[in-house]
């Protein structure tokens, strides 16, 4: 097998023996008609996790920092529920968006600016905070601030809780099985296209504000920055995708979110080089929907490979839409949460917070998963 360690060689994760995940959903109590307050309602991936609440009987609050905006979009795609601006800047707003709700899913980036006041307001009321946060280092302040606050309170606390972070995290999860420490992690992101959305700009400009223009790492059982030029391999992804050349150490959340509950200590992100083009590419449109849901056409594989000694194990899953998949995640973390299914409290990546198994079963509707171990 190749080594995703070595720069320009292919990198192969192939196995044996094959369990596909169940494609029931798991049966469980749900809290139908409870209030959940989506902070950002009217941005591009607010819009999938409002839908996807009412989907669930769950009555969304719609909140936001633009006040005209927010109202403009509800009377338009929801009129019959309530709207409540609330700005950052303003703690008492929040508060009052708060007021009476089970939960909040923050959506408003770039999570540098609305996650810690978001989180404060949740404290406050009392309520679990989940947010779909892509920015390594509004994840991290996350973890590192909040963590004590957040037990303290007896609170569930769940950032990155998307595609980027929630996803990947749950997948290494699941591959780990009964292993409790591996060597090293891989999460290759085979994506058709990318077509960022004017929020994942804005985010990306914070964060490589934040860290002075360099690239970010996990090596070595800790955070590295570094000014090194980003090296092109090949993986080969499963069958019909294939080899595909891909750019390594391309760091998404899950150099956060991994380490902070699962004893690996390297762990490496592989971004598809046409999709790493189409993000880096200012002409590149956002994201245009083909379907009644709001989809766009673009296809996604996140094929993940944990090492340990000469043994390796393989998790993959596959679907439609990065942005859009972000709302199953966030919703159905909420409902877990609400009855009663998270495993702890604190701040929380998914795998630590919820049975990963389980909770990627009940995305099968929205995504297909297949475990190597």
């Amino acid at each position: 097998m190749g080594s995703a360690t070595e720069f320009g060689q292919t990198v192969s994760a192939q196995t044996v023996s094959a369990q596909t995940v169940s494609a029931q959903t798991v049966s469980a109590q749900t809290a139908p008609g409870q209030t959940v307050v989506v902070y950002g309602a009217y941005g591009h991936t607010g819009r999938f996790v409002v839908a996807e609440l009412v989907e669930k009987g769950f009555v969304p609050v719609l909140s936001g920092r633009d006040p005209e905006r927010l109202r403009e979009w509800a009377a338009v795609s929801h009129p019959g529920l309530e709207v409540r601006p609330a700005s950052v800047d303003d703690p008492g707003s929040l508060d009052q968006a708060l007021l009476g709700a089970a939960a909040v899913i923050n959506c408003a980036g770039p999570f540098a600016a609305t996650g810690a006041p978001v989180i404060e307001a949740a404290l406050r009321a009392g309520i679990p905070y989940v947010d779909v946060a892509a920015e390594i280092e509004a994840n991290l302040d996350t973890f590192t601030h909040f963590g004590d606050r957040a037990r303290a309170a007896n609170a569930v606390v769940v950032p990155a809780m998307a595609f980027f972070g929630g996803l990947s995290d749950l997948l290494v999860t699941a591959a780990m099985g009964d292993w409790t420490s591996a060597d090293e992690a891989h999460v290759a992101y085979g994506l058709s296209s990318w077509h960022p959305t004017a929020g994942t700009r804005v985010a990306g400009t914070v964060s490589r504000d934040r860290r002075n223009g360099r690239r970010v790492r996990y090596s070595g059982g800790a955070l590295e920055y570094h000014d090194d030029a980003l090296p092109t391999l090949k993986w080969t992804f499963p069958d019909p995708m294939g080899a595909r050349e891909v750019i390594g150490e391309f760091s998404m959340a899950d150099v956060v979110t991994v380490p902070s509950h699962l004893a690996i200590p390297e762990v490496r992100s592989y971004m598809a080089a046409d999709a790493a083009r189409d993000l880096a590419a200012p002409e590149t449109p956002a994201p245009v929907a083909v379907d009644e849901d709001g989809r766009s056409a673009q296809t996604f594989v996140v094929d993940v490979v944990v090492r340990s000694g000469g043994v390796e194990r393989r998790a993959v899953a596959s679907g439609r839409d990065i942005y859009a998949v972000s709302a199953p995640l966030a919703v159905e973390a909420v409902r877990r949460v609400l009855t009663g299914r998270a495993r702890e409290v604190g701040v929380l990546s998914a795998g630590a917070a919820f049975e990963a198994t389980e909770f990627l079963e009940a995305l099968s509707a929205h995504v297909s998963v297949e475990l190597f171990r």
